[in-house]
């Protein structure tokens, strides 16, 4: 069985890489990487690969960057002719970024000779690993990527019952979804070893626990001028009682350097604005912190998982569960301080288990891989 997995960047990888390794185990599986070069990343390094035990791609798209209109169409150009060529069995596409969708909809759109009686044509099976997600604003590109992707999967796999619950909802037949739990947390565990071997605390001269880790991007939070100088603000005066380690993602570098704002934020000694890390030090960072102040999606789950109260400057997320269930708030700009007030007194919490949210979600894939392929004469 010839599978797949499209990937677009760095965090897709990461996710991947536990499905990769579980497939490689089984006689009937023969899993190809797909990356479509959708975003440059300095940090994909072959240390990248080394730490996550996986090749390097098998091919490489090369689509750049561009506009999502763009984006998307250059990937669905050059992978519908790597589709044609190599014929796979099933294609895998994960998370909600311009790939994602733009491979689901060549490969839902492709038909070639099946292999079997003449005159009979077949197409790739799609699964969408991270189904189901929704965070219902539609302002963001992601939330529609999400929403196509799983209109047109054949399979789509749930990291919880919410986002199953979100697909029923929305009509797809409960036959399409498979609840499998977090891929996420099996990359985590995975790496657990070297992340624990680090130590990137104490190279920043901090103790456990006596640190926050800051991670912001999104355009809503960094692109306006003011919001980003409001945002600034909180985080020095967090930082006057709890040291910052603010990683500073290349887009918001920039906008920072844009508004001047980078030289008043790096003069204070307690806020740290390090170079972007791989995941097995940010990680490491994140292990030993009191606190998480961020925007983004994955480290959400991750502080869920490990206990550690996290605020989200957003208004909105698409994984409600790490709210519901674990250490997840969210939280406006203006109520940021007083949030994270609440947040260093809170103690961690290891008591807060997210149904299979076990790092075996990967054996669960297989096992439903499996099936299928026993089903269609191409298994073991």
């Amino acid at each position: 069985m010839l599978i797949h997995l499209v990937c677009a960047a760095r965090p897709n990888f990461m996710k991947v890489a536990p499905l990769y390794h579980a497939l490689k185990k089984e006689p009937w599986a023969e899993p190809v990487i797909v990356h479509t070069g959708q975003h440059y990343d300095p940090n994909m390094s072959d240390a990248f690969f080394q730490d996550l035990g996986m090749p390097r791609p098998d091919i490489y798209l090369g689509v750049g960057s561009g506009s999502h209109a763009e984006q998307t169409a250059k990937v669905m150009v050059a992978y519908e002719k790597i589709i044609y060529e190599l014929r796979p069995d099933l294609v895998i596409v994960v998370g909600d970024v311009n790939s994602t969708v733009a491979a689901t909809l060549a490969a839902s759109k492709v038909s070639y000779p099946s292999d079997g009686s003449a005159g009979q044509v077949r197409r790739p099976l799609v699964a969408h690993l991270e189904a189901g997600l929704r965070s219902f604003d539609r302002r963001m590109p992601e939330e529609v990527n999400r929403l196509v992707t799983d209109a047109l999967a054949d399979m789509l796999w749930t990291p919880s019952r919410d986002a199953v619950e979100n697909l029923l909802r929305e009509g797809v037949p409960e036959a399409k979804i498979q609840f499998v739990g977090n891929i996420m947390i099996d990359s985590l565990e995975m790496l657990r070893g070297k992340i624990e071997a680090q130590s990137t605390h104490l190279s920043l001269g901090l103790g456990s626990g006596d640190y926050g880790v800051v991670t912001l991007h999104r355009p809503s939070n960094v692109d306006d001028a003011a919001v980003l100088k409001n945002l600034c603000s909180a985080l020095q005066a967090i930082s006057e009682k709890l040291p910052l380690v603010f990683p500073v993602h290349p887009r918001t570098r920039k906008k920072l350097e844009e508004t001047n704002l980078l030289p008043s934020m790096m003069n204070g000694h307690r806020l740290l604005l390090p170079e972007p890390m791989n995941y097995v030090r940010f990680m490491s960072l994140v292990f030993n912190c009191r606190l998480v102040i961020t925007d983004s999606g994955g480290i959400q789950e991750e502080t869920s998982y490990l206990g550690i109260p996290c605020l989200t400057v957003r208004e909105n997320t698409e994984r409600p569960i790490t709210v519901t269930h674990g250490t997840n708030r969210l939280c406006a700009l203006e109520n940021l301080g007083e949030q994270a007030d609440r947040a260093m007194q809170a103690q961690a919490s290891k008591d807060r288990a997210i149904e299979l949210w076990d790092g075996k979600t990967a054996e669960r894939i297989v096992a439903v891989l499996r099936g299928v392929a026993e089903q269609s004469g191409r298994g073991a």
